[in-house]
């Protein structure tokens, strides 16, 4: 697939695409911003190429996923070795931006704290899932884990959401296979 028709699935994806590029990007805006654009010049210009193996959106998410984490890791590896050459203070906490605050205050305070408190892989998981509207499969794909770890890291965050929502729990058992 190439040319129009990426252009067209791109286009259609882009409200999943943007929410997943945030969640990769810990709701950081504008490096949700910058890693779908980043995305999106791969696919257009070839770099990263869809083989059919899976659906569409899948390898799409897994493209923002893989993008974020090299992004993450860039600018990791850039501070720590600016670290080395400036005089040993902290760099400052970064300011929050408006646009953070206002998501936080938008999103229910219970439900991020729960999920805050999953390990990484199966909040990832259950984001596909319940957000992208994924299967346990696909999001298997995304993550590029197996079939069966996916599953098991689908259902020890349903619990775990459920053990920490406490009167909330019965929303955790909404679950899909």
């Amino acid at each position: 697939m190439t040319g129009e028709p990426v252009e067209r699935c791109l286009e259609e994806l882009h409200p999943a695409s943007a929410g997943w590029a945030l969640s990769c990007c810990r709701w950081d805006r504008d490096e949700a911003e910058e890693v779908l654009q980043m995305t999106y010049l791969k696919i257009l210009d070839g770099r990263a190429r869809f083989d059919e193996r899976s659906s569409f959106k899948t390898w799409l998410f897994g493209v923002i996923r893989r993008t974020a984490a090299e992004r993450r890791r860039s600018r990791w590896l850039r501070s720590v070795a600016g670290l080395r050459w400036r005089d040993g203070r902290p760099s400052p906490a970064p300011v929050p931006t408006p646009e953070s605050l206002l998501g936080a205050a938008e999103t229910s305070r219970s439900l991020r704290a729960a999920l805050q408190a999953l390990p990484a892989r199966q909040r990832e998981v259950l984001h596909l899932v319940f957000y992208q509207d994924l299967t346990v499969e696909e999001a298997a794909r995304v993550l590029g884990i197996s079939l069966g770890s996916a599953r098991t890291h689908y259902h020890r965050g349903k619990a775990g959401l459920q053990e920490r929502l406490g009167p909330f729990a019965p929303l955790a058992q909404e679950a899909r296979p």
